[in-house]
Protein backbone atom coordinates (compact mmCIF):
# COMPACT_ATOMS: atom_id res chain seq x y z
CA UNK A 1 0.00 0.00 0.00
CA UNK A 2 1.05 3.33 -1.20
CA UNK A 3 2.73 5.25 2.21
CA UNK A 4 2.12 8.67 -0.33
CA UNK A 5 -2.25 8.55 -0.31
CA UNK A 6 -3.27 11.27 -2.74
CA UNK A 7 0.15 12.55 -4.26
CA UNK A 8 -0.30 12.23 -8.55
CA UNK A 9 2.78 14.16 -9.10
CA UNK A 10 6.50 13.20 -8.78
CA UNK A 11 9.13 16.67 -9.19
CA UNK A 12 12.50 15.55 -9.88
CA UNK A 13 15.74 17.86 -9.30
CA UNK A 14 18.12 17.10 -12.11
CA UNK A 15 21.83 17.54 -11.20
CA UNK A 16 22.76 14.87 -8.15
CA UNK A 17 19.92 13.38 -8.46
CA UNK A 18 19.11 12.14 -11.64
CA UNK A 19 22.69 13.45 -13.30
CA UNK A 20 25.85 12.46 -11.79
CA UNK A 21 28.24 15.62 -11.46
CA UNK A 22 31.86 15.51 -11.16
CA UNK A 23 32.68 19.13 -9.33
CA UNK A 24 36.60 18.30 -9.19
CA UNK A 25 36.37 17.68 -13.22
CA UNK A 26 34.63 20.90 -14.01
CA UNK A 27 37.52 22.71 -11.77
CA UNK A 28 40.25 20.96 -13.11
CA UNK A 29 39.53 22.14 -16.52
CA UNK A 30 39.00 25.61 -15.84
CA UNK A 31 42.20 25.59 -14.36
CA UNK A 32 43.76 24.32 -17.65
CA UNK A 33 42.30 26.79 -19.38
CA UNK A 34 43.89 29.81 -16.96
CA UNK A 35 41.13 29.96 -14.61
CA UNK A 36 42.17 28.93 -11.07
CA UNK A 37 39.52 30.32 -8.76
CA UNK A 38 36.88 28.41 -10.06
CA UNK A 39 36.67 26.32 -6.89
CA UNK A 40 35.61 29.33 -4.95
CA UNK A 41 33.29 31.00 -7.70
CA UNK A 42 31.22 27.83 -7.82
CA UNK A 43 29.08 25.89 -5.55
CA UNK A 44 28.19 22.08 -4.89
CA UNK A 45 24.58 23.19 -3.42
CA UNK A 46 23.72 27.24 -3.73
CA UNK A 47 25.14 29.10 -6.20
CA UNK A 48 26.34 32.42 -6.03
CA UNK A 49 27.67 35.82 -7.95
CA UNK A 50 27.21 35.90 -11.77
CA UNK A 51 26.55 31.80 -11.55
CA UNK A 52 23.37 32.51 -9.70
CA UNK A 53 22.87 35.16 -12.20
CA UNK A 54 23.19 33.00 -14.76
CA UNK A 55 20.96 30.44 -13.20
CA UNK A 56 18.12 32.74 -12.74
CA UNK A 57 18.44 33.86 -16.36
CA UNK A 58 19.02 37.56 -15.54
CA UNK A 59 22.64 37.08 -18.04
CA UNK A 60 23.11 35.53 -21.37
CA UNK A 61 25.32 32.89 -22.24
CA UNK A 62 27.06 35.32 -23.82
CA UNK A 63 27.38 37.08 -20.96
CA UNK A 64 28.14 34.95 -19.07
CA UNK A 65 31.59 33.72 -20.94
CA UNK A 66 32.54 37.37 -20.65
CA UNK A 67 32.40 36.97 -16.76
CA UNK A 68 34.65 33.55 -16.74
CA UNK A 69 36.67 35.43 -18.76
CA UNK A 70 37.44 38.52 -16.09
CA UNK A 71 38.86 35.36 -14.09
CA UNK A 72 41.71 34.86 -16.24
CA UNK A 73 44.65 36.89 -18.00
CA UNK A 74 44.50 33.63 -20.65
CA UNK A 75 42.72 34.16 -24.11
CA UNK A 76 40.60 31.56 -23.86
CA UNK A 77 38.04 30.82 -26.41
CA UNK A 78 34.00 30.49 -25.93
CA UNK A 79 34.06 26.60 -26.87
CA UNK A 80 37.00 26.25 -24.08
CA UNK A 81 34.78 27.66 -21.13
CA UNK A 82 31.72 25.95 -22.57
CA UNK A 83 34.16 22.84 -22.75
CA UNK A 84 34.82 23.23 -19.07
CA UNK A 85 31.30 23.97 -18.09
CA UNK A 86 29.44 20.89 -19.32
CA UNK A 87 32.24 18.62 -18.07
CA UNK A 88 30.28 18.86 -14.71
CA UNK A 89 27.80 16.74 -15.92
CA UNK A 90 28.83 13.14 -16.09
CA UNK A 91 25.90 11.09 -17.17
CA UNK A 92 22.01 9.92 -16.39
CA UNK A 93 22.27 5.93 -15.63
CA UNK A 94 20.22 3.68 -17.69
CA UNK A 95 17.98 2.68 -14.60
CA UNK A 96 17.30 6.40 -13.97
CA UNK A 97 15.72 6.59 -17.11
CA UNK A 98 13.93 3.46 -17.15
CA UNK A 99 12.73 4.03 -14.10
CA UNK A 100 11.29 7.63 -15.01
CA UNK A 101 9.64 5.64 -17.68
CA UNK A 102 8.01 3.69 -15.58
CA UNK A 103 6.71 5.76 -13.07
CA UNK A 104 5.37 8.24 -15.80
CA UNK A 105 2.85 5.61 -16.40
CA UNK A 106 1.68 6.21 -13.21
CA UNK A 107 2.22 9.41 -12.28
CA UNK A 108 2.50 12.80 -13.77
CA UNK A 109 6.70 13.43 -13.98
CA UNK A 110 8.02 17.04 -13.81
CA UNK A 111 11.53 18.63 -13.48
CA UNK A 112 12.28 21.35 -11.40
CA UNK A 113 16.18 22.37 -11.54
CA UNK A 114 18.20 25.06 -10.82
CA UNK A 115 20.03 25.01 -14.09
CA UNK A 116 21.23 27.09 -17.03
CA UNK A 117 21.18 27.20 -20.70
CA UNK A 118 24.60 25.49 -21.64
CA UNK A 119 24.16 23.41 -18.59
CA UNK A 120 19.90 22.02 -19.59
CA UNK A 121 20.75 21.77 -23.82
CA UNK A 122 23.74 19.20 -23.08
CA UNK A 123 21.28 17.17 -20.98
CA UNK A 124 19.08 17.36 -22.87
CA UNK A 125 21.13 16.07 -26.15
CA UNK A 126 23.10 14.13 -24.71
CA UNK A 127 21.28 12.16 -21.74
CA UNK A 128 17.52 12.29 -22.48
CA UNK A 129 18.22 12.06 -26.75
CA UNK A 130 19.37 8.68 -26.86
CA UNK A 131 17.91 5.38 -28.25
CA UNK A 132 14.99 7.24 -30.08
CA UNK A 133 13.84 8.80 -26.78
CA UNK A 134 13.38 13.04 -26.20
CA UNK A 135 13.26 14.17 -23.12
CA UNK A 136 9.42 14.37 -23.57
CA UNK A 137 9.04 10.40 -22.78
CA UNK A 138 10.59 11.22 -19.70
CA UNK A 139 9.03 14.18 -18.07
CA UNK A 140 5.54 15.73 -18.80
CA UNK A 141 7.33 19.25 -18.00
CA UNK A 142 10.21 20.67 -17.14
CA UNK A 143 10.28 23.77 -15.11
CA UNK A 144 14.01 25.27 -15.55
CA UNK A 145 15.08 28.58 -12.82
CA UNK A 146 17.02 30.43 -15.97
CA UNK A 147 13.62 30.22 -17.98
CA UNK A 148 11.40 30.97 -14.77
CA UNK A 149 13.96 33.52 -13.58
CA UNK A 150 13.83 32.16 -9.98
CA UNK A 151 15.30 29.85 -7.92
CA UNK A 152 15.41 27.15 -5.45
CA UNK A 153 14.90 27.06 -2.39
CA UNK A 154 12.57 30.41 -2.72
CA UNK A 155 9.55 29.85 -2.07
CA UNK A 156 8.22 31.71 -5.15
CA UNK A 157 9.26 28.54 -7.50
CA UNK A 158 7.53 25.93 -5.99
CA UNK A 159 4.75 28.13 -5.86
CA UNK A 160 4.72 29.20 -9.57
CA UNK A 161 4.90 25.49 -10.42
CA UNK A 162 1.90 24.58 -8.36
CA UNK A 163 -0.16 27.48 -9.86
CA UNK A 164 0.48 26.56 -13.37
CA UNK A 165 0.02 22.83 -12.60
CA UNK A 166 -2.91 23.44 -10.95
CA UNK A 167 -1.86 21.76 -7.52
CA UNK A 168 -1.98 21.20 -4.25
CA UNK A 169 1.34 20.46 -2.49
CA UNK A 170 -0.07 17.23 -0.85
CA UNK A 171 -0.55 15.71 -3.96
CA UNK A 172 3.54 16.49 -4.89
CA UNK A 173 6.14 14.54 -3.83
CA UNK A 174 9.48 16.51 -4.17
CA UNK A 175 12.78 14.56 -5.01
CA UNK A 176 16.22 16.95 -4.54
CA UNK A 177 20.25 15.96 -3.39
CA UNK A 178 19.66 19.58 -1.64
CA UNK A 179 18.61 19.86 1.93
CA UNK A 180 17.98 23.65 1.91
CA UNK A 181 15.85 22.62 -1.10
CA UNK A 182 13.76 19.71 0.58
CA UNK A 183 13.26 22.00 3.64
CA UNK A 184 11.74 24.82 1.70
CA UNK A 185 9.37 22.39 0.04
CA UNK A 186 8.02 21.00 3.10
CA UNK A 187 7.31 24.31 4.45
CA UNK A 188 4.94 24.22 1.66
CA UNK A 189 3.52 21.14 2.73
CA UNK A 190 5.06 19.36 -0.32
CA UNK A 191 5.61 15.62 0.69
CA UNK A 192 9.52 15.32 0.09
CA UNK A 193 11.98 13.26 -0.20
CA UNK A 194 16.16 13.77 0.69
CA UNK A 195 18.53 11.77 -2.29
CA UNK A 196 21.57 11.47 -0.90
CA UNK A 197 24.10 12.52 -4.10
CA UNK A 198 25.64 9.69 -6.09
CA UNK A 199 22.93 6.74 -4.68
CA UNK A 200 21.99 4.42 -7.05
CA UNK A 201 17.95 3.56 -7.79
CA UNK A 202 18.39 0.50 -5.59
CA UNK A 203 18.91 2.71 -2.26
CA UNK A 204 16.03 5.07 -2.89
CA UNK A 205 13.76 3.41 -0.70
CA UNK A 206 10.70 5.90 -0.73
CA UNK A 207 10.29 3.65 -4.26
CA UNK A 208 8.65 1.08 -2.27
CA UNK A 209 5.84 3.50 -0.66
CA UNK A 210 4.93 4.53 -4.05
Amino acid sequence: MSVYKGVTTLIFDLGGVLVNLDWKRCVDNFKKIGVSEMDTLISTTLQKGFILQYERGEISTEEFRAEVKKHTNADISDYEIDFAWISLLVDVPEEKLQLLLELKKKYRILMLSNTNELSYDYCEEHFFSQNGHQISDYFDKCYLSYKMRMNKPDSEIFLKLLETENLKPEECLFLDDGIKNVNAAKELNFNVEYIEPYTNVSEWEFLKGL
